[in-house]
């Protein structure tokens, strides 16, 4: 899967991904307005504001970009609707060619992680049938419960070619009162970091792991020393942006052919007509908004990279 991956990056120029992590205040008026004339001020309509509001950025951006990361919860708020909400966007994504990334964020003992695993990545039975439930592409997975939350995951992803990221070094601000802590003298993201070495060995694609990991963008000289460290774990890189992450604070994060990251914004594009900078689209044009805050951060990473590879 991680080819598949490589291979859109490739095409489309743009190691970035767009995070659907949509909430109200980022959906404009008169999309709310149409949905609760449908379905009332109730989780329903809150689901169809998100799904229709996705729906104009993905069809807007949806030629400029390798993928999409929806992050579950946002979606899990609104109840059922809102998880429906979730596997309409997915289907739509996937129709248009995008891979996506689940952000589910799951870990668990062996047989909640394979049922996890099943319901985000793999297929299940039923009866003579066979069905995929949310069918992601990808999924980020917590290593805390260790090699019995991760290995059902390694399973699914071997049988079903999927790809998972592994939480290593989260942007967080507290995220170092555990994964900094060390023991003998390394740092438990260290740890970590070689771990998912381990569990890539067992599922390599090429060049690549199909385990990959997540390191934030507000800590670039971890980011510099564990690219050093993983050279064939792909980096997907939360935190550019909004959360404080600069184009000059990444390019380590990529190996020397270019490739081993890709960089994620959220807010910072699906909510970028309520940026100053982009407040000339209005509400009314808020997926044009996105659209030009997309090949912004496009240039923005080119730039920076071709200027590290100049030097």
């Amino acid at each position: 899967m991680i080819s598949k991956l490589i291979h859109k990056i490739e095409a489309t120029h743009a190691p970035i991904v767009v995070g659907l992590d949509p909430m109200l205040k980022y959906i404009p008026d008169q999309i709310q307005q149409k949905a609760w004339e449908t379905h009332g001020e109730t989780l329903a309509g809150a689901a169809e504001a998100i799904w229709q509001f996705n729906k104009g950025i993905i069809d807007a951006t949806c030629d400029l970009i390798p993928a999409v990361k929806p992050q579950i919860a946002m979606y899990e708020q609104f109840g059922v609707e809102g998880v429906a909400a979730f596997k309409k966007t997915v289907d739509y994504c996937k129709s248009k060619g995008l891979l996506v990334i689940g952000d589910v964020k799951r870990g668990d003992i062996g047989s909640t992680s394979e049922a996890y695993a099943v319901g985000h990545l793999g297929t299940v039975t039923v009866g003579s049938h066979t069905y995929a439930g949310f069918d992601e592409d990808f999924a980020t997975v917590n290593p805390y419960l260790g090699s019995d939350g991760i290995k059902p995951f390694l399973n699914v992803c071997e049988a079903c070619d999927k790809g998972i990221f592994v939480l290593v070094k989260t942007s967080n601000p507290s995220s170092g009162e555990f994964q900094d802590q060390q023991i003998d003298g390394v740092p438990l993201y260290e740890l970590v970091a070689d771990k998912v070495v381990e569990w890539g060995k067992e599922s390599m694609d090429g060049a690549y792991s199909n385990v990959g990991c997540v390191i934030g963008a507000t800590y670039p000289e971890m980011g510099k020393m564990l690219r050093k460290r993983m050279p064939h774990t792909y980096i997907l890189v939360p935190g550019y942006g909004a959360q404080g992450g600069k184009a000059e604070d990444l390019v380590h994060y990529f190996n020397p052919d270019g490739l081993g990251a890709i960089i994620n914004s959220s807010r910072g594009i699906i909510a970028a007509y309520q940026q100053e900078r982009y407040q000339k689209f209005g509400s009314e044009h808020y997926a044009d908004a996105s659209r030009q805050a997309v090949l912004d951060m496009i240039a923005d990473i080119h730039g920076t990279i071709a200027g590290r590879k100049s030097v």
